[in-house]
């Protein structure tokens, strides 16, 4: 019996060594594959579904705008959202309840969601970063606060009805800064702060999800450099450098810039090591083939990012068609039909 024991615990102690050196030589779970966003941002939808328009598809039959988009290789959905909104169809909505939603809509559809934090009650970029009518009065530290809150609760709404965001986007077009006077670039320090509120609250409540921070002119190396070196010596917390690109509003032909863009996201990566992405794009819904060279380009410029760091492209307002909301760039037919410059995302 003596033997027979010790029989036992030899074969106990070998079993144990052999265990443990397995689990050290366990190959790494494989990483998650990777799939280039093709979006659509379509902030206008729940107006224009509100105000009774049509949406077709190409044989003229009624059809969901999701299903239309994904049907032309759309597989992500981005949405604003704004503090107050009004009830003005072009620009107002985007609430927190419609937001969240839209992007259950999204979600059941298959399709991932990019969740765009104006920090306003109405259009945030470049020209105007005002700050929601509830906090104008506020101080500093105090919005340091709502920016927290806010994101936080918009963020809670969503993961109470099962969304998980990919991307949260804090602030939009933000070169000057956001939240004026106190987030203005004049004070990089101050900026900082209110973004990583903004961070810090989307990490509690997603984790995996990523941030993304967002400048406009996508070819201006030079902006994106000076923008991002002093918001990093301030310690700004971030995963994701997004961009808008839109040569109509340069003035000129995409030819002329793309490879501006192409070179400025690689060096963004290089040089913070970051991902990269185009959050906003668009080209005249009149120049149907223009729009969708400029689209096939943009998108080959993202790829062409090492490493699969260009995360993907996103059109923005695509379903605006322009006798609904006045907007040139869209990518639908006045017959309420897509325009085939969207078959670039296919």
């Amino acid at each position: 019996m003596k033997n027979a024991a010790s029989f036992r615990l030899l074969i106990l102690v070998v079993f144990l060594q052999f265990s443990c050196s397995n689990s050290q030589n366990d190959p790494q779970p494989a990483p998650s594959h990777f799939v280039f966003a093709k979006g659509a941002d379509i902030g206008w939808l729940s107006q224009m579904e509100a105000s009774g328009y049509q949406f077709k598809d190409a044989d003229g039959t009624n059809k969901d705008c999701l299903q239309l988009l994904k049907d032309r290789g759309i597989n992500t959905i981005r949405l604003r959202v704004w503090v107050n909104p009004s009830n003005h169809p072009i620009n107002g909505h985007c609430s927190k309840e419609e937001t969240v939603a839209m992007a259950l809509r999204a979600k059941n559809l298959g399709m991932r969601v990019m969740i765009d934090f104006h920090y306003s009650d109405s259009w945030a970029d470049p020209g105007q970063q005002n700050k929601p009518l509830a906090w104008s009065t506020h101080s500093f530290s105090e919005l340091l606060t709502d920016v927290y809150n806010h994101t936080n609760e918009v963020l809670l709404a969503l993961k109470n009805v099962g969304v998980t965001p990919e991307w949260v986007q804090i602030g939009n077009e933000i070169p000057g800064g956001f939240l004026f006077p106190e987030g203005s670039y004049t004070n990089f320090s101050q900026m900082v702060q209110l973004l990583n509120k903004g961070y810090d609250a989307t990490k509690l409540v997603f984790p995996t999800s990523k941030v993304v921070i967002h400048l406009d002119k996508g070819n201006d190396n030079g902006l994106y450099r000076w923008f991002f070196d002093q918001a990093v010596a301030n310690g700004l917390k971030f995963d994701v450098i997004g961009a808008s690109f839109y040569p109509y509003w340069l003035n000129t032909n995409y030819t002329t810039v793309i490879a501006d863009l192409e070179n400025n996201l690689k060096d963004m990566v290089l040089r913070y090591n970051k991902e990269v992405m185009v959050v906003e794009v668009g080209g005249d819904y009149q120049q149907v083939q223009d729009t969708k060279n400029m689209l096939t380009a943009v998108i080959n410029a993202v790829k062409s990012v090492p490493n699969n760091k260009g995360l993907g492209v996103i059109y923005w307002e695509p379903e605006g068609e322009k006798t609904w909301s006045g907007y040139q760039l869209n990518a639908w037919q006045t017959d309420g039909k897509p325009s085939i410059a969207l078959d670039a995302f296919k």
